[in-house]
């Protein structure tokens, strides 16, 4: 134990981003074909390629992409489209309450970046790192480490879907985003430690197969919602 607290004390910022870099990895490679086909849709739909670049810049958020760029092709109003995606990204909220204790003493300038690269991904890979008992006191390099590579990522693989994209032949129906599913699942199963968490999947996963059918993705949110209140009634009956 005392070699490892020492290894872990020689770590620097540096190989801390670098780490960050290396350990997300496998969920940046998931998310290669989802961003490819989201550069390819946004080219079909008549989004400009700056339109479609700035989106990938500025909103940095998948889900909430495609569903924007769907509403946008069907001509619905701005507000209901801002409306929309920011229901969609409410999940992440639950991320930071949960990154507060880890990075509520850092200065500004590092939470306004963690605060806008904070996604699935890179939640994912940083708390894991939070959560190991070494001292470090460079754990927010190794988030900004997986956060921007999974940044870098998704900014090339829109450029990709814009132009290459374009050389495929119906590439959003090859499936290819089922690699981002996998990936979800892959982030999930080691979390699930407890029976909460096992009831809250189950229940989150059974909602979202009955609420599928709901207009703007909607039936994402009913069963985040209905997971959410599951594992915090199964907390209460286990407390009781």
């Amino acid at each position: 134990m005392e070699l490892s607290q020492r290894q872990f004390s020689r770590r620097t910022a540096q190989s801390e981003f670098w780490a960050g870099c290396r350990a997300i990895i496998p969920l940046v490679v998931g998310a290669i074909p989802f961003g490819i086909i989201f550069g390819t849709l946004a080219a079909s739909s008549g989004l400009s390629h700056a339109g479609a670049m700035a989106m990938s810049a500025f909103v940095f958020a998948g889900s909430s992409q495609f569903i924007a760029l769907g509403l946008l092709s069907a001509g619905t109003a701005l507000p209901l489209i801002i409306l929309t995606t920011f229901v969609v990204n409410l999940r992440h909220l639950l991320y930071a309450v949960s990154l507060v204790p880890y990075v509520r003493d850092l200065p500004q300038v590092w939470k306004l970046p963690i605060g806008f690269w904070l996604t699935d991904e890179a939640f994912a890979v940083a708390i894991a790192r939070y959560h190991q008992p070494d001292p470090s006191p460079y754990k927010h390099w190794f988030y900004l480490g997986a956060a921007f590579f999974m940044y870098a990522n998704w900014q090339l693989c829109t450029w990709v879907g814009l132009t290459v994209g374009q050389w495929i032949p119906n590439a959003a129906a090859w499936g290819l985003d089922f690699a981002m599913s996998v990936t979800f699942i892959g982030m999930i199963i080691p979390y699930l430690i407890n029976h909460s968490m096992f009831a809250a999947v189950l229940v989150a996963g059974l909602v979202s197969l009955l609420a599928h059918g709901l207009p703007h993705q909607l039936g994402l949110i009913v069963a985040a919602i209905a997971g959410i209140a599951t594992g915090a009634l199964v907390e209460q009956i286990k407390k009781a």
